[in-house]
């Protein structure tokens, strides 16, 4: 098969075009021919020598695909949407997306929504799965001190992330406030459903949040950031209120005024999902199904495919995935040769 591989730590001309064995599936594996693989963050990271798979993972970046089930053994017992060989699937991987097969967890896949393109499926895994542990199980949106009033704040709302969690928790009856980096940004993010969109270059999203909540606050941050921007975001937290970390980009040292946390009974927690257990990522496929997928079909999320590349020109990608030009998801076509 061909595939996209690190030929070296470093920029993104070191993504080369090669060829590799076909990936064999283990047990309770399926082996998908891919249409379209999804670009994102940690691909980055990996190919910079900062993000090594998990042991035992393809070499390969890329962490989410769409295609074909073309293989594999498929346990009826372990199988909640019925899959079968030849179904159109999406998977959240560990690792080995960028290549013309791919072997997924069968818990992984879901069926691919209806009316979506390959190239749109394939946006969906690791920014949905992602949002969906972080915002609503881990960040409880919705369970805390606020009820079902409580409001959400994304840093960096033009992201693959940002665009997934405006829209996840806008659909299902929340405020969502956003920071991005540009006019245009944040033009995009209240297009997609946020009530307000803060420029982190020319506002303060401590005071904008807290005039938004008459004073009180948000009760959720989903922070790709970290470093200087967590005791600002202590501040802007409502009582009771949580901070998800999920990405450190600007720093992995914070000084936080810890009285603060008691006194508010503030959560600070975090996570990443590339190597928890097949059974963890199951139930979030299995939750994402009941609870997202509808929304989807019925038109309530959509897919933000910014731009798509031949799987080829995968270094093109990640230098526009590095620009941070991008609003959305960056995608690579299998189906495209230049």
């Amino acid at each position: 098969m061909k595939a996209v591989e690190i030929t070296e730590f470093g920029a993104p001309d070191v993504l080369k075009l090669t060829e590799r064995p076909t990936p064999e599936p283990k047990a309770g594996e399926v082996l998908i021919k891919v249409a379209a693989s999804g670009v994102n963050r940690p691909d980055v990271f990996q190919r910079k020598g900062s993000y090594a798979p998990p042991p035992g993972i393809s070499d390969l970046p890329g962490l989410e695909v769409a295609g074909e089930i073309v293989g594999g053994t498929i346990d009826e017992k372990n199988n909640p949407f019925g899959l079968k060989i030849g179904d159109r699937v999406c998977a959240l991987i560990a690792g080995g997306g960028y290549a013309e097969f791919a072997v997924a967890p069968l818990g992984q896949c879901l069926p691919v929504p209806k009316g979506l393109s390959d190239v749109e499926a394939a946006s969906l895994p690791e920014t949905f799965f992602t949002v969906w542990s972080n915002v609503f199980q881990r960040g409880q949106l919705g369970a805390g001190e606020g009820g079902a009033n409580e409001t959400l704040l994304v840093q960096g709302g033009s992201s693959g992330i940002g665009v997934t969690a405006i829209q996840m928790a806008q659909a299902l009856g929340f405020r969502v406030f956003v920071t991005a980096g540009s006019d245009d940004k944040c033009h995009a993010c209240e297009e997609l459903g946020a009530e307000r969109a803060i420029n982190y270059r020319t506002e303060d999203f401590v005071e904008v949040v807290k005039a938004l909540t008459h004073d009180r606050g948000v009760d959720v941050i989903l922070d790709m950031v970290g470093g200087g921007y967590v005791p600002r975001e202590l501040s802007a937290l409502a009582d009771g209120g949580r901070i998800v970390l999920i990405a450190t980009l600007g720093g992995s040292k914070a000084e936080i005024a810890m009285h603060e946390i008691l006194r508010r009974r503030l959560t600070i927690t975090g996570s990443t999902l590339r190597a928890r257990p097949v059974e963890f990522k199951a139930r979030i496929a299995r939750e994402l199904k009941e609870r997202v997928w509808p929304l989807i079909e019925e038109g309530r999320i959509k897919p933000v495919v910014f731009r798509v590349f031949p799987a080829a020109r995968a270094a093109e990608a990640h230098a526009l995935m590095e620009s941070s030009e991008h609003i959305g998801k960056i995608v690579l076509d299998w189906g495209q040769t230049a």
